[in-house]
């Protein structure tokens, strides 16, 4: 990459891909709302609600591994593009069964399969994207303004789709579609290098199996993914938020929601610090440490009967996970050579909808079986105890100083 000149490296490159993220982001956030909505007022039980994740994830499951190997075998920009646009076409659908038929709930979870299709190819597609749009220098500063952009998006996304739905599924949708449409369109007008897909004749299947043993064979990257894995798989304290609110700090709806909104804030207060100083040195106990932060965390909140504080620990916790995930992203994006990366982040991505959606049915499972502060303090252990665990079986990743040491 060094051989490579700087010209084809363009700053606003980075900056759009940035509002892509942002505008795909705050498309999806909107629409979660209103989708949650229409289909809890057709149906009015929680299970309905639950359908709408499970629709969702269930493609996204299935199709990650396989859009790994399209993205590296095609040009990820008309991977992403793609997407993006069977995204703006769903929403077209949900705005179409608003407005003719607004209580045909399985067509409404069909368009959900179809959108958690999307949802799969658009993600290895769009990570594997940013080391072609700037330096590999720049390369974890850049990640801290995505992941920056991405945490506002998180934050401002919901307020803004409760805002729009007053206005009707109609002016939500129609946001929505406009939004899938322009980050389309952003993407593919990228510059940045060009990936050139590597020739071979092993069959898709042996592709993705060669991604599998390339994450397998890297402990740096074997070791960062897995100890985000287990840590938020049992560390998952948010899935309780609305037990917490009602009933342990007796603060209501408006308290459950500046609840949910303290990790992303917290999140987003550390992307900015980290754009501006990012981490230079001591780059693998720094993540270890971030880790055990968030165990620390979890623990204080579920013992803690004050808002304030829980709201503090909620802040801290999201603020320690973004530390971790600006590390693990940058060593994975680093350490990965350019005809691997849609395999690579592909893997990352099954590993992180793995753990955000099983820590959320451990924790309920837990919850039930041993009570709320139990599950969420044992839980803040167990990250805890993960964190030794690793380090002592990836002393690779815990000797890790700068990410020139696993650069390719």
């Amino acid at each position: 990459m060094s051989e490579i000149p700087s010209i084809l490296y363009r700053a606003r490159d980075l900056h759009l891909f940035v509002v892509s993220r942002f505008i795909a982001t705050i498309a999806i956030q909107v629409q979660s709302v209103a989708i949650g909505w229409q289909i809890y007022d057709m149906e009015r039980t929680p299970l309905a609600l639950g359908l709408v994740g499970l629709c969702q994830f269930l493609p996204m499951f299935l199709l990650t591994l396989p859009a790994g190997d399209i993205t590296d075998r095609f040009n990820q920009r008309i991977v992403y593009c793609l997407a993006a646009s069977l995204q703006a076409l769903c929403s077209i659908l949900f705005l179409g069964l608003s407005l003719f038929l607004p209580h045909a709930v399985l067509l409404f979870y069909v368009v959900l399969v179809l959108f958690g299709a999307a949802r799969g190819f658009a993600g290895p597609s769009g990570s594997s994207l940013l080391p072609f749009l700037v330096p590999p220098e720049k390369l974890p500063r850049s990640i801290s303004i995505n992941v920056s952009a991405f945490n506002a998006a998180v934050i401002a996304g919901p307020a803004l789709g409760g805002f729009l739905y007053a206005f009707g599924p109609v002016a939500v949708y129609s946001i929505c579609v406009a939004g899938f449409a322009a980050a389309a369109l952003i993407v593919v007008r990228l510059g940045g290098r060009r990936f050139k897909p590597e020739q071979t004749l092993a069959t898709r299947f042996e592709r993705v199996a060669e991604g599998i043993r390339f994450v397998k064979s890297r402990p740096v990257i074997i070791g960062a993914i897995s100890l985000d894995l287990f840590a938020v798989l049992l560390g998952g304290a948010t899935a309780l938020l609305p037990i917490y609110a009602r009933d342990i700090l007796h603060v209501g709806p408006d308290g459950l929601g500046l609840l949910r909104s303290a990790p992303a804030a917290g999140a987003f207060f550390m992307g900015a610090l980290l754009a501006r100083w990012p981490i230079k040195n001591g780059i693998g106990p720094k993540m270890f440490a971030a880790v055990a932060v968030f165990g620390l965390a979890i623990i204080v909140f579920g013992i803690s009967t004050s808002f304030y504080l829980s709201l503090l620990m909620l802040f801290v916790l999201g603020a320690a996970d973004l530390i971790s995930v600006n590390v693990r992203q940058a060593l994975i994006q680093i350490s990965t050579p350019d005809t691997m990366r849609g395999r690579v982040s592909a893997v990352s991505q099954l590993f992180i909808g793995a753990s955000n959606e099983l820590g959320e049915f451990e924790s309920g499972i837990t919850a039930a079986l041993m009570g709320t502060v139990p599950a969420v303090v044992m839980g803040g252990i167990g990250t805890l105890l993960v964190v030794a665990g690793w380090m002592k079986l990836f002393p690779a990743l815990r000797r890790v100083n700068s990410f020139s040491d696993v650069s390719i």
